[in-house]
């Protein structure tokens, strides 16, 4: 497995991380607990270090699932979790939207490291950015949770470049999750030239649009109850149909160098930015092993320039997020 650094924080992992959202459910019923457990162990098998969850994923039952998978391997992987929602660290009952008042975050954190089945979490994202509390003081308050060995980095995930800039004047990101992929490039108007120039690294989560890019889906396709694409107005019936001429741009670059488009969009997203390490998620061993053909496929300059040309011909239709969860990012 190849490896990347995030950023100047000196914190190494594999160049494709794993994202475990979907292992408590949001794309539908949760799956199996054990056969989730042996998957994450199957994903350090096949060399990924880097593993994302958070306390609102279940909520708090996705953390105690990759805490069973990673306990022997403890050591040997690095744990991404992520505070910020107003949630009983107890009964996982959301009690209201986002919350990051210092001595609620150190709370959660004392919480995640029993469900993690750790002495430390290795790097710590506020999930989402609360207007109620200043960064100033979230970083502050990551900071003594990093003095007092609990935590060893940490990072903002949907926030926009100014918070980057304040938290980071703090205490230094190690690195920024948000959205990115050929599905949506976002990101690459001002927060990537940012995280160049403030030497953080980048974490993007659903680099194969929710599933859109791996050409699985089409305007037939119909979601489970409970996927939460059923609610995004991207996967609107008529805004599939609309943007299936991307899917079909990284279809005819795959078909040519005998890849699938999954391994096609992550090698695009990969050769943006040598400190980027996307996190898709699978519940499934052999999409695990599709996306890691990503990492080793190589694409040439002429075949990155041809995809960016034809996906600029593009223009996506819908919204990344339903409204209400627009609202609670800090773009």
């Amino acid at each position: 497995m190849k490896m990347r650094t995030l950023g100047r924080s000196g914190l190494s992992v594999s160049a494709l991380g794993l994202g475990c959202m979907g292992m408590t459910g949001v794309y539908g019923e949760a799956t199996d607990r054990g056969q989730m457990v042996k998957l994450v162990r199957e994903a350090y098998e096949r060399g990924i270090t880097l593993f994302d969850t958070a306390e609102a994923y279940g909520p708090l039952e996705n953390e105690r699932l990759l805490g069973e998978a990673l306990e022997p391997i403890r050591d040997q992987v690095v744990i991404a979790t992520k505070f910020g929602f107003d949630i009983d660290q107890a009964t996982g009952e959301r009690r209201g939207g986002v919350n990051s008042r210092p001595e609620h975050i150190k709370a959660v954190v004392d919480a995640m490291l029993k469900r993690l089945r750790t002495s430390h979490i290795d790097l710590l994202y506020q999930h989402r950015v609360d207007p109620n509390v200043p960064i100033e003081e979230v970083a502050g308050a990551v900071g003594e949770l990093i003095a007092a060995g609990k935590v060893r980095h940490w990072g903002l995930s949907e926030a926009g470049v100014q918070t980057i800039r304040r938290a980071h004047a703090v205490q230094p990101l190690a690195a920024v999750q948000s959205e990115y992929s050929l599905f949506w490039r976002g990101p690459e108007a001002e927060l990537l030239p940012v995280l160049e120039e403030l030497g953080i690294g980048f974490v993007p989560f659903s680099p194969l649009g929710a599933g859109f890019l791996t050409g699985k889906i089409d305007e037939t396709t119909t979601f489970p109850e409970g996927d939460f694409r059923n609610a995004v107005p991207r996967f609107s019936v008529e805004a599939r149909r609309a943007n299936m001429a991307l899917v079909d741009t990284v279809k005819t670059v795959a078909e040519r160098k005998g890849a699938t488009p999954a391994q096609v969009a992550l090698a695009w997203l990969l050769a943006q930015r040598p400190w980027i390490v996307p996190i898709p998620g699978t519940t499934k061993l052999h999409r695990l092993e599709e996306n890691l053909g990503g990492v080793t496929l190589d694409i040439s300059s002429t075949e990155l320039d041809e995809i960016n040309v034809e996906a600029a011909k593009v223009p996506v239709i819908g919204d990344r997020l339903p409204e209400a969860a627009m609202k609670m990012t800090g773009l």
